[in-house]
C-alpha cells in the first residue's frame, strides 16, 4: 500500500495501524480518512491477520480534523458537505464492522474524529497521559456522527456531560464512564496492548467474528426478534468446525 500518513505491519496475526502525522498530532484529512478505511477493509479479510490495532506516532493517537482540512470544507456546498460525511461515517464503520477484533491505544491527544476512530474500536486502552475530548462545539460543529458511537460506549448522561461541555478528561475519568476499558502507566502499555492480543488470537476466529456480527445486528431490533436472531446464530455455531473441535476437545479432558 503507498500510504502518506499511515504506517503499518503484520506480525504474529496482529495488525498494528499507526496514524502517521506527528507534527499535526495525527490529524485527519481525505486522504488518511480514505486510506485508514481501505485498510480496515484489507484487514477484515485477512487471513493472516487475527487482531487489529490502532494507534498513533509521537505520543498522540489523533487531534481530530485537520485544520487545512476543515478550511477546506468549511467551503463545501451541502451535496460535497453530505458526500465528505459519508466518507467519515464509512471509515468509521469499517473499525466497527471489522471481522477481526480491534484495539485503539490510546496516548496523548484522543480529540473529536480522533475520539471517534477510538471509540468505534471493540477494545481501548490508554495511559495515563491521554486526553479525550469532543471540542466540535467550541467551533460552531456538531458532534453529530462521532454522537452514534460514544452512545455505544456511555450513557447519555455522560455523553451529554462531554459533548456539550466540549471539556477534555482523562484516563481515570474516561475509565470511570465506561469509555475506555483500561487505563495503564506508560511503561505498561505495550505489554497490556500484547497481552490483550495474545488473549484474543487463543479465542476461536469464527465465535469472535459472529459474536462482533451480532453486536453489529442486535441494536436495531426489538427484545423478541433480537433473541430469535441469537436463537438462530447459537444454533449456526454449533455447526461450524471451530465450536465441534472446540466442544470435543472440552469434553476429552473432563474424562
Amino acid at each position: 500500500m503507498g500510504l502518506k500518513n499511515i504506517l503499518y505491519k503484520v506480525e504474529g496475526g496482529v495488525a498494528e495501524i499507526v496514524l502517521n502525522r506527528p507534527e499535526k498530532m495525527n490529524s485527519l484529512d481525505e486522504e488518511l480518512i480514505h486510506d485508514l478505511a481501505d485498510m480496515m477493509r484489507d484487514f477484515s479479510v485477512n487471513e493472516e491477520v487475527r487482531v487489529v490495532v490502532i494507534t498513533g506516532s509521537a505520543d498522540n493517537f489523533c487531534s481530530g480534523l485537520y485544520l487545512d482540512y476543515l478550511q477546506k470544507i468549511s467551503e463545501y456546498d451541502i451535496l460535497q458537505n453530505k458526500e465528505d460525511s459519508r466518507k467519515f461515517k464509512n471509515m468509521l464503520m469499517s473499525i466497527y464492522n471489522c471481522s477481526k477484533p480491534v484495539i485503539a491505544k490510546v496516548k496523548g491527544y484522543c480529540l473529536a474524529g480522533g475520539c471517534g476512530i477510538a471509540s468505534a474500536c471493540d477494545i481501548i486502552v490508554a495511559d495515563e497521559s491521554a486526553k479525550f475530548g469532543y471540542t466540535e462545539v467550541k467551533i460552531g460543529f456538531i458532534p453529530a456522527i462521532v454522537m452514534m458511537f460514544l452512545l455505544k460506549r456511555v450513557s447519555e448522561t455522560h455523553a451529554k456531560d462531554l459533548l456539550l461541555t466540549a471539556r477534555m478528561i482523562g484516563s481515570d475519568d474516561a475509565f470511570r464512564m465506561g469509555f475506555i476499558n483500561q487505563f495503564v502507566h506508560s511503561s505498561e502499555l505495550d505489554g497490556k496492548v500484547n497481552e490483550i492480543c495474545e488473549m484474543l488470537k487463543k479465542n476461536s476466529e469464527t465465535s469472535l467474528k459472529l459474536t462482533k456480527e451480532m453486536f453489529g445486528n442486535i441494536s436495531g431490533m426489538d427484545f423478541d426478534k433480537a433473541l430469535e436472531y441469537a436463537c438462530d446464530l447459537n444454533a449456526v455455531t454449533r455447526m461450524t468446525p471451530d465450536c465441534k473441535n472446540g466442544v470435543a476437545k472440552f469434553l476429552s479432558k473432563q474424562k
